[in-house]
């Protein structure tokens, strides 16, 4: 895919956004909205177009249809190297788009959190990066929908998932599609609680 041009990503990035700035995760990388209404906006649609590239370069994106106004994006096992340069990779990217104290939460967060997930889920589990609907859109049943093509290769392949969220309301939505919480940490930095989630294939 292409991300120099367009077409619907506009759509996309706003749906990412608007769905998910509340997040404690992403409000830390946001600090400077507390001060500055709607700061948030640019920074995340930067963001979500630096995770949609590396999702159709290291596993899938799912795209709401027809209107792409939502999105799953899935990263799949690499080995150590590549992971390390991905990370390297992002980190450069998140760099220049977030303010210093937004990239410093970030990379606080992601270290704090990376060795829960080793522990949590199984080496060669698919990774449920990020998963948005655009606000007026949600509580329709297009999560699941979005989720099902991936969920369902995963079961043909015999693989298990996983997940990490910082929203107990979407524990009981996880659930529903086979996800079950495995691990639940206090994380310093957005001072909040954030669960593990794995699922099995069936």
């Amino acid at each position: 895919m292409d991300f120099r041009k367009p077409f619907a990503l506009d759509a996309t990035l706003d749906a990412l956004a608007d769905a998910l700035h509340p997040d404690p995760f992403y409000a830390a990388l946001t600090p400077e909205a507390h001060a500055q209404p709607n700061a948030w906006r640019a920074p995340l649609r930067a963001y979500f177009a630096v995770a949609l590239a590396e999702a159709a370069t290291y596993g899938q994106v799912e795209y709401l249809a027809p209107t792409r106004a939502g999105a799953a994006l899935w990263l799949l096992p690499q080995t150590p190297a590549i992971n390390a340069n991905m990370q390297a990779t992002k980190n450069a990217a998140l760099e220049k788009i977030l303010a210093p104290r937004g990239f410093e939460n970030y990379r606080a967060i992601i270290q704090a959190m990376r060795p829960h997930a080793e522990r949590a889920a199984p080496r060669d589990a698919w990774y449920l990066s990020i998963l948005g609907i655009a606000p007026p859109l949600q509580k329709r049943g297009l999560g699941a929908q979005l989720l099902a093509p991936t969920l369902a290769q995963a079961d043909a392949q015999r693989v298990s998932c996983f997940l990490e969220t910082f929203n107990p309301r979407t524990l009981a939505f996880y659930e529903r599609v086979g996800f079950r919480v495995v691990a639940q940490h206090a994380e310093k930095i957005t001072r909040t609680e954030y669960w593990i989630m794995t699922r099995v294939a069936r």
